[in-house]
């Protein structure tokens, strides 16, 4: 049993056991992580009866994603990894929108975009590999004008619909998505049994560019 934890967009959790989502939860807003993931997440494992015990392993998002709900997720997964003694998997948030798509339907390359902000996205390019989401390149963070001209999936595509043109799928608003834990926890799953490779990453956060917040002057080593 797999719990995967995702802060990079809107916040979500899932409890898998291979390709089975046994649980999940799931928020679309995106200033409210540090408040709501924790409760959720108590919530979730004690209405499935799942102690830190009954775990083999945590995965989380490691993102691209704004530096502080990003942070909130990666923080609670290291915290309970160490806690409960399990071991601990990084993926790209944005593969959760590469495997959607690919379920959905969607042929050939693609784009997966998330709201970056600055009037940027976090994207990355994919291929339908027979099934597979391969990705082709990323994930990178810039104008979604300099973005390669492909269908596009994500949240990131829904501002910019002059740059950024959404992929076609029937019944479907990818334009909107956002990534989620189940889906990460799906190929985590794929990744540890040896199924999938490059999917897993270091725990770490993929920042992708530097902090807006700067050590005020007086604070920074050498000032007078």
């Amino acid at each position: 049993m797999l719990l995967t934890i995702d802060s990079s967009a809107g916040a979500s959790l899932a409890l898998t056991r291979g390709e089975t989502v046994l649980a999940a939860w799931h928020t679309e807003e995106t200033t409210s992580h540090a408040e709501v993931l924790a409760p959720a997440l108590h919530t979730m494992l004690s209405e499935n009866s799942v102690t830190g015990g009954d775990l083999d392993a945590i995965a989380v998002g490691a993102g691209p994603g704004p530096f502080t709900g990003l942070r909130v997720g990666l923080a609670l997964a290291h915290s309970l990894a160490e806690a409960w003694r399990l071991p601990l998997h990084g993926l790209c948030s944005l593969d959760a929108l590469a495997l959607r798509a690919v379920d959905a339907g969607i042929e050939g390359e693609f784009l997966a975009a998330t709201d970056a902000r600055r009037r940027e996205v976090y994207w990355a390019s994919y291929r339908n590999d027979d099934g597979d989401a391969q990705l082709v390149s990323g994930p990178h963070v810039g104008p979604p004008a300099e973005c390669p001209a492909l269908p596009a999936v994500g949240a990131g595509a829904g501002p910019y619909p002059d740059q950024l043109r959404p992929a076609a799928l029937a019944g479907q608003e990818p334009e909107a998505w956002t990534p989620h834990a189940a889906e990460l926890g799906r190929l985590a799953h794929g990744a540890l049994a040896g199924e999938l490779t490059g999917v897993l990453c270091e725990p770490r956060p993929l920042y992708l560019r530097e902090s807006d917040a700067k050590v005020p002057r007086q604070m920074r080593q050498g000032a007078s």
